[in-house]
């Protein structure tokens, strides 16, 4: 199997100042907390027997759509299939929540089914043509373990200037950003896995990440409504969706069409104070070196506008579910993929689907 890892910085990267950032990573201790609750929801805990890769890989839909805040098994298949489709839901937790509710609406409309966000019989048979397994196994190597990883990841943007990069915190945050999960799934569908042991073999996703050559993008659709990202290639042919933060009140994202200026990997972070960001109370300029834990993410996609930009993020399971300083927000996987679809020049429209 093959799949998507976030790059090693290994190279000075080229410095950017775009006038937005991501919310301040959250603080390890909050991870290792969330993954404590992982399979607390509304009901009753799903027990660990239920999410074997062999439960997980057969899941079907019955009529009885899966939760939308507990993990299931049809939860995880769903997702993995509609990421397969080119239809993410960003991060892959194995819930029917908010965004795999609008990946599946997307992929209804293009496979011009009738669904909204429910799922139907019609649009299952469809995503389920796909009947390889959604679970695979992946053996941790040397490199996944050795680093280097952060001991701690600041909360506040000030102290992070300090650091040299931005890197993981620990291999299980790596791993998880790799397979396009969230760390809780990662740790549910291995009880008892620590992820710090070469040769250690563990169950993951199978977006098949890597296994095709993206399409050339013709332009991209920001709906600023929506929170949504469309890709469509020269056919008009919707080649790619992803779930977005799109602006907020406070700082809307622009309007009309702007086009793709360019294409920085693993960019540095600029600060200025001018900025006047809730929390952030430097007085002086300041950078943040590059990494996956960057306020921007691994990947930054200069627009025409000055300081807006389509970027990554540190925090990929509150991608469309917080604010951002006016750009686009994607996780790093999906912004890298988007990056390897546009080029410079690429148009980019910005649309509010509430006047479609």
């Amino acid at each position: 199997m093959t799949a998507g890892r976030s790059q090693r910085l290994k190279t000075p990267a080229v410095a950017i100042d775009p006038a937005c950032s991501g919310q301040t990573a959250t603080p390890l201790g909050w991870l290792l907390l969330a993954a404590c609750c992982v399979l607390a929801g509304s009901g009753a805990p799903l027990h660990a027997a239920q999410l074997k890769a062999e439960n997980v890989n057969a899941a079907q839909f019955s009529g009885k759509p899966p939760p939308a805040h507990e993990v299931s098994p049809l939860g995880i298949r769903l997702q993995v299939l509609l990421a397969r489709a080119h239809f993410s839901s960003g991060e892959i937790d194995g819930k029917f929540g908010e965004n795999a509710k609008k990946a599946l609406r997307a992929y209804a409309e293009a496979q011009q089914l009738p669904s909204g966000d429910r799922l139907t019989p019609q649009v299952w048979q469809k995503l389920a043509a796909d009947d390889g397994p959604v679970l695979t196994t992946y053996q941790i190597t040397a490199k996944d373990i050795a680093g280097p990883f952060l001991s701690r990841l600041p909360h506040k943007m000030e102290d992070m200037k300090h650091l040299h990069r931005l890197d993981y915190t620990n291999p299980r945050e790596e791993l998880a950003e790799t397979f396009h999960m969230s760390q809780e799934l990662l740790a549910a569908l291995n009880p008892g896995q620590h992820f710090r042991k070469a040769g250690a073999t563990i169950v993951v996703t199978d977006t098949g990440s890597g296994a095709d050559v993206p399409a050339q993008a013709d332009r991209v659709e920001v709906d600023k409504i929506r929170q949504t990202v469309e890709v469509f290639d020269s056919s008009n042919r919707l080649i790619d969706f992803f779930p977005a933060t799109v602006g907020s009140e406070e700082k809307p994202s622009p309007s009309g069409t702007l086009r793709v200026t360019r294409i920085d990997h693993n960019p540095i972070y600029h600060y200025n104070p001018k900025y006047h960001f809730k929390g952030v109370h430097a007085k002086s300029p300041f950078i943040i070196r590059p990494g996956p834990n960057n306020p921007v993410g691994t990947v930054w996609i200069s627009l025409s506008a000055e300081g807006y930009g389509i970027h990554g993020t540190p925090d990929p399971g509150k991608v469309s579910k917080a604010a951002s300083h006016g750009c686009v927000r994607l996780t790093n996987w999906d912004a890298e993929r988007l990056a390897t679809e546009v080029k410079k020049s690429t148009p980019v429209a910005f649309v509010d689907s509430s006047n479609s």
